[in-house]
């Protein structure tokens, strides 16, 4: 692979601006907390926590977020194993409407399947046939994009007696009537509307409560969980995963505890630690784990800058289900630095360990090492790297402490460190197959450069953006400085593993030419099915690795797949379309670049497969990739460097760095003549804030509104040059990530 075309996963970054999409949210108020109807006697949706809990015995339902309440995402059934697979074929799939990324697991129950799909719209369908039964749509305001880390994305729905319950995007906890979408009740979430929260992760349901997290640390929030009466939206607890101001009092003596880990001022700005994806209910124990996120700013030096572990940032906690009391916890990334946030989905399993049943907790978080804990006390069992690490040499497992590698101290002399923001695994879902000792898991290996910001390196002060990203890294120069490192800079790769927890060996691992890629399902059919940013759906033989057979959905994916069976027939099913927090940043890699799929627009559909299926895709839609010429001759330089600085810190979340955007986002260097007519009207003034583009006149100002336009242009005109081959430039992909 060319080492001059540069990849970097920069886990950064998310919706700010959504030009010209096709997928638009609404403009209007929020309700507020008060029951809206009065409930029906249900009929539809019986889950309760028995049927989760003997989740085994009905393997054709999937009952919960991970199938069962281990959330271990393997499946019983065996009708699509190593025999069948090859005469498996499309059912029928359904076009969502959206070029947004899909992100959510369905439940399927008694043959309906419930599902999200951008903007936190719920459907619920017929799981023979695709029918839509009924959609509920929360009317997100489309201004609200601005607020969301890596796009308008939402991971699924809870249904349980009756109810289907959905976070919205702008904060609300929404209970439906499973049999037809009427709303029950509603709840604000938010402890400050001020602050720019968000939902994007599936809630959970267990001793008739719901609990639901909330995202957004880079843009400066305080992280919790909240648990609410599933049948009235009363709140019934709520637990901050860091502590606030100390001169408001702490609401108990553990966040007198947390604050002693944390110095300087760190409520001005959040602090962050949002509970934004995983949470898992234990039966066992009554427990609740929730994996807490990155701190804000993400560099501890400007954080915190006495130093600390910041409690309880990247860390595992255990609550007890029913009062939210902390019973122990577990940080794997003390004093985090590097957005190491631990959200990714944890699974509960029984392993055999020293001879001895024992039931554990695992965990792959972002810092690339794999955690097995004791479920009861929260005792580390192993650590072991399932990715390439170099921020840290190993896991101390007496003190249970990452031994960081002073060698890439990058708070004086920017570094290259493995894994990247975007993590060595992400959201997307493993699969624990626990009668092998195994986890299947989609891991990456893809860097960052690590270098402070400029301002805080000249001054020794740190600017803090009440309406922006936080991160305490440069951004702003963030393509000239990692021009100047490109000669030592790790290649990015993407895999697909099957990984012992315990010994920390793989047993096989399968490299894929991308690594943004989909969650994944285990089968007792001898089966591991997954989507990739190719476009290709796809079984392994969960055995050796071997590829038993593929399917061109023609769209990325990101979704896990999920496995049901009805009427004696088993189907598989998964959602595509990609974004989140990858948004492809920018034209892809070769060899990747040459797959066909890449060249196809990002089409949001639901698809559904079984043995003997026959059913097609229509043709897909060719992305045009061409970029209008544009007369730049007479622009300052120093304008387009202007441009570039604010487009950086303000744009790049959401279009790509070099301006280089993927297939969800619209790509600025392809805008009309229309739009950049009415340019200042859409950035400053929020023409087309319904749109989800909000209004950016609270940062920037008009002249830095024509700064940011002179650098798009700049930039097209540069890479139409370079595609008609009149000109040579380094070629860059850059990338987004977070919850």
């Amino acid at each position: 692979m060319n080492k001059g075309l540069l990849v970097i996963g920069i886990a950064v970054i998310g919706a700010a601006i959504y030009f010209l999409s096709n997928d638009v949210g609404q403009s209007l108020e929020t309700s507020g907390s008060a029951p809206v109807m009065a409930a029906p006697e249900p009929t539809v949706g019986l889950i309760d926590d028995a049927r989760i809990i003997a989740a085994d015995d009905e393997p054709g339902n999937w009952l919960s977020f991970g199938r069962n309440y281990g959330e271990t995402r393997f499946s019983p059934l065996t009708q699509i194993n190593r025999e069948t697979v090859s005469e498996l074929g499309l059912a029928w799939f359904k076009d969502m409407g959206t070029n947004r990324a899909l992100e959510a697991t369905p439940i399927v129950v008694d043959g309906i399947m419930f599902f999200t799909t951008s903007w936190s719209r719920v459907y619920a369908v017929d799981a023979r046939t695709g029918e839509t039964l009924w959609s509920y749509d929360p009317k997100v305001p489309g201004e609200w994009a601005r607020w969301a880390c890596c796009d308008v994305v939402n991971r699924g729905v809870a249904v349980y007696k009756g109810r289907v319950y959905v976070g919205s995007l702008d904060g609300r906890l929404i209970a439906l009537d499973a049999g037809t979408g009427t709303e029950i009740w509603q709840v604000d979430t938010l402890v400050d509307r001020d602050r720019p929260y968000t939902i994007t992760g599936a809630p959970r349901v267990a001793n008739g409560k719901v609990y639901i997290g909330n995202g957004g640390s880079e843009y400066g929030v305080r992280g919790y969980v909240s648990a609410y009466d599933a049948a009235t939206g009363e709140q019934a607890w709520r637990f901050y995963t860091i502590p606030g101001n100390p001169a408001d009092g702490f609401e108990n003596e553990l966040m007198a505890m947390a604050a002693k880990t944390w110095t300087g001022e760190w409520w001005k700005v959040g602090g962050g630690g949002t509970v934004w994806n995983s949470i898992v209910y234990d039966p066992d124990f009554n427990q609740l784990y929730i994996g807490v996120g990155n701190g804000s700013p993400w560099t501890r030096v400007i954080r915190s800058p006495g130093g600390g572990d910041n409690l309880f940032l990247s860390s595992i906690v255990a609550l007890d289900a029913d009062t939210g009391s902390m019973n122990w916890y577990y940080q794997t990334t003390p004093g985090d630095n590097w957005d190491y946030t631990a959200v990714q989905d944890m699974a509960l399993a029984e392993l055999e360990i020293e001879g001895e049943p024992r039931k554990v907790l695992l965990q792959a978080p972002k810092n690339g090492f794999f955690y097995v804990l004791d479920r009861s006390d929260g005792e580390l069992i192993a650590a072991n790297p399932y990715a390439t690490v170099t921020w840290a040499t190993h896991v101390d497992l007496e003190t249970g402490r990452p031994v960081e590698n002073p060698d890439l101290d990058y708070s004086k002399e920017g570094k290259w460190v493995l894994p990247g923001p975007l993590g060595a695994h992400n959201w997307q879902a493993m699969s624990v197959d626990e009668a092998a000792g195994l986890v299947y898991i989609p891991a990456q290996d893809n860097p960052l450069f690590f270098d402070m910001a400029s301002e805080w390196k000249e001054t020794g002060v740190y600017k803090h953006k009440p309406k922006g990203w936080n991160t305490g890294l440069e951004f702003g120069r963030l393509a000239q400085v990692v021009l100047e490192n490109i000669a030592d800079q790790p290649m990015p790769k993407g895999y697909l593993k099957a990984f012992d927890p315990l010994t920390g060996k793989d047993k096989w691992s399968v490299e894929i030419p991308h690594y943004w890629n989909g969650g994944v399902l285990g089968t007792e059919g001898g089966l591991v099915f997954q989507g990739n940013a190719l476009g290709m759906f796809t079984a392994y033989d969960k055995a050796t690795g071997d590829k038993l057979w593929e399917f061109n959905t023609y769209t990325s994916m990101l979704a896990p797949p999920i496995t049901f069976e009805l009427d004696g027939v088993q189907y598989v099913s998964v959602l595509t379309g990609t974004g989140g927090g990858d948004l492809f940043g920018g034209e892809p890699l070769p060899p990747v670049a040459e797959h066909a799929s890449l060249t196809y627009s990002n089409e949001g559909r639901l698809l559904v497969f079984k043995v003997g299926g026959t059913a097609e895709l229509p043709a897909p839609t060719i992305r045009d990739r061409s970029i209008p010429e544009r007369d730049v001759a007479g622009v300052e330089q120093a304008s387009i460097a202007r441009g570039e600085m604010a487009y950086n810190e303000n744009c790049a979340v959401c279009h790509g760095f070099l301006v280089r955007s993927g297939g969800a986002i619209p790509d600025l260097r392809r805008v009309s003549d229309e739009t950049i007519a009415i340019w200042d009207q859409i950035v400053i003034d929020g023409l087309w804030s319904a749109k989800g583009m909000a209004g950016f006149g609270d940062v920037l100002t008009r002249d830095q509104s024509v700064d940011v336009m002179n650098y798009v242009l700049a930039r097209a005109e540069e890479d139409r040059l370079v595609a008609a081959g009149e000109k040579e430039m380094p070629q860059m992909t850059w990338l987004t990530g977070g919850d």
